[in-house]
């Protein structure tokens, strides 16, 4: 891979005051000009639409007073939400 800058030019040194910019991606990086290594790329922590309505759920069995939205409503997951969400669901585990 070529390390050069977005359009044209040579790849810049990192400022030495710069907090942000270490921690970008390299190629998010490089593509805005600068060398060097970029840092990690944190998963999202929320853990997938199903976690967030079984969480929603144990709050409202605890008493939160809190209720799932109504299908088709503003906020509410979409058809094509749960579709996304099965294509990264994972597989149960068969017992013999």
């Amino acid at each position: 891979m070529q390390r050069t800058m977005y359009k044209s030019g040579s790849l810049k040194k990192v400022p030495a005051g710069s907090k942000g910019l270490k921690k970008l991606p390299t190629p998010v990086r490089n593509k805005m000009g600068f060398m060097s290594k970029g840092g990690r790329v944190k998963k999202a922590a929320g853990g997938g639409l199903y976690a967030n309505i079984h969480a929603k759920q144990k709050r409202i069995a605890g008493g939160s007073g809190e209720t799932m939205r109504k299908v088709g409503s503003k906020g509410a997951p979409t058809a094509a939400n749960f579709k996304r969400a099965a294509k990264t669901a994972k597989k149960p585990n068969k017992k013999a």
